[in-house]
């Protein structure tokens, strides 16, 4: 038991460092690239857009190697190989930041997504080594909190240090956290299942994604946990753009509490992954897809009516975050619990693939909203309420036994 929970801890604790880094080099370029000698056109929100896109692109395109790795190696390994490459990557961010070159921080945004790309269906993979099948619920839910916390402290940190500019600190945290994510990366000491040296799959992103789903098709849920992930990461993307948005421009204050509003929401959700994890305990609880839904459209909703001061939307904010947390673990849930071998690794590619397809086209939703409605933030919040009220009708349509709170898993 000492040995299963000192993997758990070592594999938590790379996830948030790895995530950490993400969202901090993200909006350090948000945050402060803004004061730096930039095109006339490049406005703060079309640059959240093409930061949001760096990150994102890599997965359209390295998914399918990326899973296929993780099926005919060792996923330790790939973790670690890849987490050593941070410390690189991290470096170059912080020649950028030093002589203030934004294409160059994107370019490292660039990078890092296909360096997080290519060690993902890795890490997701572990969770069902570490825990076997009846830890995937407890498991997905702590490793999703953790992915939020990174996500809370890497934005808080950013923030707060665009108010207080220090450039070493800034880079002391980019190669600080890299090392120390590689480190905890070489503390894993997991059995895996045989690695399969014949199973090379599809490089072809499109082929891959046809033959993934016609795979997940053939096995109840996978394609209905996929798309409700995929969906979380739209609207979560959705909503960490609009947040700076709408707490700067439309609430008027300054980027530290903009940060803490964002805080809000990172809070919100690894609270609802942490609870909607151990509720489920050793069972999936798809019922809890619908509840999640639900109390997302009412906070969106009261947003919307009522444009709340910055302490009530924080508040309205981490509710519609939580709920989003209770969500995202069941449909994770049903991905992992699927009885599939070394395959899960081409699944869990399959899913990132998916997922990242969907916030790209979240990022450009945000986008043309915003550019359409001269950024106003409350149109966004409509648009991801709309998602949130289709993506409950399609349930009740196709899956109607998650409205049933009696059903058994």
């Amino acid at each position: 038991m000492d040995h299963v929970n000192k993997n758990w801890r070592a594999l938590f604790a790379t996830n948030f460092l790895g995530i950490f880094n993400d969202n901090f080099l993200k909006h350090c370029i948000v945050f402060i690239a803004v004061t730096w000698n930039l095109p006339h056109w490049l406005t703060q929100a079309q640059l959240i857009s093409i930061v949001s896109a760096a990150l994102v692109v890599p997965y359209l395109i390295l998914s399918p190697l990326a899973g296929r790795w993780s099926v005919i190696y060792s996923k330790q390994k790939v973790l670690r190989t890849f987490k050593l490459l941070e410390l690189a990557i991290m470096m170059m961010a912080s020649v950028a930041f030093y002589f203030e070159w934004v294409w160059l921080s994107v370019s490292a945004v660039f990078i890092m997504g296909m360096q997080s790309c290519m060690y993902s269906p890795a890490k997701y993979g572990l969770i069902r080594d570490v825990g076997g099948a009846e830890g995937v619920s407890f498991g997905s839910g702590i490793f999703e909190t953790m992915a939020f916390l990174g996500i809370l402290l890497g934005t808080v940190a950013a923030s707060y240090l665009s108010d207080h500019y220090t450039k070493w600190v800034v880079f002391a945290l980019f190669i600080g956290v890299a090392i120390a994510g590689y480190l905890t990366s070489r503390q894993l000491n997991v059995t895996e299942l045989p690695e399969e040296k014949e199973n090379l799959g599809k490089a072809n992103p499109v082929r891959f994604m046809l033959d993934s789903y016609r795979f997940a098709a053939r096995h109840k849920y996978i394609n209905c946990g996929v798309l409700g992930a995929s969906v979380f990461w739209l609207i979560g993307g959705m909503l960490q753009m609009n947040m700076v948005i709408h707490c700067v421009k439309t609430l008027g204050t300054s980027n530290t509490t903009a940060g803490i509003v964002l805080a809000c929401a990172a809070v919100g959700i690894a609270l609802g992954c942490t609870l909607a994890g151990l509720a489920a305990g050793r069972r999936v609880r798809p019922e809890m897809i619908p509840v999640g839904l639900t109390g997302m459209i009412v906070c969106l909703a009261l947003l919307i009516l009522f444009n709340p001061p910055v302490i009530v939307c924080a508040i309205l904010i981490f509710c519609l975050a939580f709920m989003g947390g209770v969500f995202e673990v069941p449909c994770l849930a049903l991905v992992q619990r699927a009885d599939i071998g070394r395959e899960l690794g081409n699944m869990v590619a399959y899913l990132n693939f998916t997922t990242f397809l969907f916030v790209l086209f979240g990022t450009v939703l945000f986008s043309v909203t915003t550019l359409l409605t001269h950024d106003n933030s409350l149109a966004v919040f409509g648009v991801i309420m709309a998602v949130c009220i289709l993506m409950l009708l399609f349930y009740a349509v196709r899956y109607p036994e998650f409205f049933n709170i009696r059903k058994k898993d």
